[in-house]
């Protein structure tokens, strides 16, 4: 049998998948195969997409943000950053329909305008910082804070939040087998959750990479090295993307700790607000974020924010993706992970950068261990191929798909590739094409479904 990069014992590639039994693995009752099992067919998803409005010659949009009073569709930093949310659904199918809807919702309003919508996570050329609009908010000063103290040309970075809750009754179920109150036992789960997404964190980037083409202008004007223009992956992932000007270390013990450990770096004026933390993991509880609503209301769901939008997909994010993403979460549910302390948390951290330059020979830590990003993502591929196939068969073809990409060409190769000679020429081709387009077809390279 060979596979999409699933090779037998004795071939070149992976060595035969077999279960492997990690230390930290949980020997799993028959109800706890169950509620895995739930896991894989309901759930609450929602997805928060960026991208930037540009006129007719690729040009960052001047205009007012069209789409005032609509609930699912706002923007970010910028008043041209236009953001599409969707509702929470129980599956991610019906998500990624809703928002195939408001994405084509935004791209007839901006027809009608004479704009387009920008299909890259990294921004088109711009001849001026004061090109970039701050986010008309009547009354609100944080993102004037932010431009202040962070700049503005960084803001211009966009991509994708996938936010996501376990089913209600599977937490529940699992709380009673607990012993634990249900609140406690919700909210020392989803930090547990959000402990070991973040070790893993560098595995989503590496296989969602997206953004290796660069413009001249964010190389100017964002202060990085013009030799380090084709250094990159993911961009605003790596080292020079959005971040803070330190790597802040949380408290997972308990929601009191977390809170307390976030309002240490607001009350010593690190930061205003713990939304100015730029981190990939963040747990939310339901509606507004803050430290208050937490207390009260505590942990709702995660939310991963390290995902970059994807040109190859019309929708700006392959469904398979999403699934592989989802199975990584009932994975991670499953191991015993210790929480991390401040050393590892950065190691982590510095290992998502890692995972974002182009260079998939780069080494990520472990403890101590070091090993090439390709070759650390095999095996972890190989783990969750193997727990796939014993707990979530529904997910293999999405393990499948990530093994093809790690084994022959990842996303960040082809859009270099396709890209890199004329990015504005054929961002603007690729731009009008998928206006109003309903087919997974790219403008340079044909059908890309795997």
């Amino acid at each position: 049998m060979s596979t999409n990069g699933v090779h037998e014992e004795g071939q070149t590639g992976y060595a035969a998948i077999s279960y492997v039994c990690d230390k930290h693995e949980r020997s799993l009752s028959a109800d706890t195969v169950r509620c895995y099992n739930e896991l894989t067919a309901k759930g609450e998803f929602g997805l928060e997409m960026e991208s930037l409005r540009v006129d007719q010659i690729g040009a960052l949009a001047k205009t007012p943000h069209p789409f005032a009073g609509r609930k699912n569709i706002t923007r970010d930093f910028c008043e041209n950053q236009t953001e599409v949310i969707t509702d929470v659904f129980d599956n991610i199918g019906d998500m990624l329909s809703q928002l195939h809807t408001l994405r084509s919702e935004v791209t007839a309003k901006l027809e009608e305008n004479g704009e387009l919508l920008w299909r890259f996570s990294n921004p088109p050329a711009f001849s001026d910082p004061d090109d970039i609009a701050i986010a008309d908010f009547k009354g609100s000063v944080y993102r004037d804070y932010l431009a202040q103290k962070y700049g503005k040309v960084k803001m211009l970075l966009s991509g994708i939040h996938l936010n996501y809750s376990l089913p209600a009754d599977t937490v529940s179920e699992l709380a009673r087998a607990s012993g634990k109150d249900k609140r406690r036992f919700q909210d020392e789960l989803y930090l547990s959750l959000a402990a070991g997404l973040l070790r893993y964190s560098w595995l989503i980037v590496y296989l969602t990479a997206a953004s290796p083409v660069l413009d001249p202008s964010f190389v100017k004007f964002g202060g990085i090295n013009e030799n380090a223009i084709d250094k990159y992956a993911s961009v605003r992932c790596s080292e020079v993307g959005y971040w803070n000007f330190f790597t802040p270390t949380f408290d997972f013990s308990s929601l009191d700790a977390y809170i307390k450990s976030i309002g240490r770096y607001i009350d010593s004026g690190d930061f205003i607000s713990c939304s100015e933390i730029y981190y990939p993991i963040r747990v939310k509880p339901r509606g507004k974020y803050g430290l208050d609503e937490l207390e009260e209301f505590g942990i709702n769901h995660v939310e991963l924010r390290m995902i970059d939008l994807n040109p190859l997909s019309p929708l700006g994010v392959f469904e398979k993706d999403i699934e592989f993403i989802h199975l990584l979460i009932i994975y991670l549910l499953n191991l015993e992970l210790p929480l991390p302390d401040e050393c590892e948390q950065i190691e982590a951290v510095n290992n998502m950068k890692t995972a974002a330059l182009f260079d998939t020979e780069s080494a990520v830590s472990f403890g101590g261990r070091t090993l090439s990003v390709k070759n650390a993502a095999g095996k972890e591929l190989e783990k969750l191929y193997s727990f796939a196939q014993r707990y979530c068969p529904e997910y293999l073809a999405a393990v499948k798909y990530q093994l093809s990409k790690s084994c022959n060409e990842s996303y960040s190769h082809i859009i270099r590739r396709l890209f890199s000679d004329d990015y504005m020429h054929k961002g603007m081709t690729l731009a009008k094409q998928y206006q109003g387009s309903d087919l997974n077809v790219h403008a340079f390279c044909g059908n890309f479904e795997k």
